[in-house]
């Protein structure tokens, strides 16, 4: 073996097709692009979505569902979080601003107390709503429901 007698193993080697180089080399003319058309000329590319001038997917599908625009969306926060609030800090009295304080809700957030977890600490609790298990549980232990 030499190195003047090396050479690539065969067919892993192709010619590239030389396109528009006259009508001898049998890729001459429209250079395999077709007769005419978008397709055929330089510069052309095609929008994203589009299907050669059918209605595209997108457009064809319709909307779909339904959004109510007078739906309130609660903050849910559960009687377990209220427990930790009332051991950890020794508050009494829960409100919009103490939870938006703790992190635990944004200022336009309408809350919702919900009745997973157990309460053992009297709490006056004020919110948009209350749960009937959580409103029960809250007075159960002594507490106090105000609907703001």
């Amino acid at each position: 073996m030499k190195l003047h007698t090396l050479k690539p193993a065969p067919g892993s080697v192709k010619t590239r097709k030389r396109l528009g180089r006259g009508e001898g080399s049998g890729l001459g003319g429209t250079s395999t692009r077709g007769h005419k058309g978008a397709k055929s000329r330089s510069g052309y590319s095609k929008k994203v979505g589009f299907e050669g001038g059918q209605m595209p997917l997108q457009r064809r599908i319709p909307r779909f569902g339904f959004s109510n625009p007078f739906k309130i969306y609660y903050k849910p926060i559960n009687l377990n979080t209220l427990q930790t609030l009332a051991e950890n800090t020794g508050i009494t009295q829960i409100d919009i601003n103490v939870l938006v304080s703790k992190g635990l809700a944004s200022k336009k957030d309408k809350i919702k107390i919900l009745g997973k977890g157990t309460l053992t600490k009297a709490v006056e609790v004020k919110a948009n709503a209350f749960s009937k298990t959580a409103q029960e549980a809250i007075e159960k232990v002594g507490g106090k429901v105000v609907i703001v």
